[in-house]
């Protein structure tokens, strides 16, 4: 891959400070999910060594995990919604003309966005929750309340790219699912 092509991935096709928001966010999610996919691999990878070469497990590794997954699936949200790659019930979206298709995509990110952003709040209450309960993971002896940090920041970003493709598609001819990619099917996709 181009230097050229690299920067093409996370160029936003959002205007001034909100294109830099976006291509920010952009940014943040790739090194969020390639870190911690190369991380859980290497310690998966080590504690297999270690319990079959050296016949001992890493004692902390399935805490290790635990905080990954939980980065990986709540980084992966924001990642998905700015790919445009959430599962969607399209019968009656497809069946619309362009205009109606617009509208509704406006509607969906938006609702998508509010509920997000409500997700946001009632993370932090259980986070909150977690704080007050001081709870520690047994091996690592980490506040549990810490491993999911991640999650508020998954809301977040997601609910900011939500926001943003509404933006896109209220500023835009064309109807974005996300604020990179245009509403339509590949030729190269086929039905089953």
């Amino acid at each position: 891959m181009t230097e050229e092509e690299s920067e093409k991935h996370y160029r936003s096709g959002l205007p001034g400070f909100l294109g830099t928001i976006d291509t920010f966010i952009s940014k943040l999610e790739a090194v969020i999910l390639a870190v911690g996919v190369l991380l859980m691999a290497a310690n998966t990878i080590a504690n297999v060594v270690g319990r079959f070469v050296f016949g001992t497990s890493i004692f902390f590794s399935g805490e290790l995990n635990r905080i990954l997954i939980i980065m990986i699936t709540f980084a992966g949200i924001g990642y998905a919604a700015r790919h445009g790659r959430h599962i969607r019930m399209s019968a009656i979206y497809d069946a619309l003309p362009t205009g109606g298709r617009k509208a509704l995509m406006i509607v969906i990110s938006l609702f998508t966005s509010l509920v997000m952003f409500f997700l946001l709040y009632y993370s932090f209450i259980f986070i909150a929750d977690l704080y007050a309960r001081g709870r520690v993971l047994p091996a690592l002896g980490v506040p549990i309340w810490i491993i999911y940090v991640w999650v508020p920041l998954g809301f977040l970003i997601t609910g900011i790219q939500y926001l943003l493709t509404a933006i896109k598609n209220f500023t835009s001819r064309d109807v974005y699912l996300s604020t990179s990619v245009l509403d339509g099917y590949k030729d190269t996709e086929t039905e089953v």
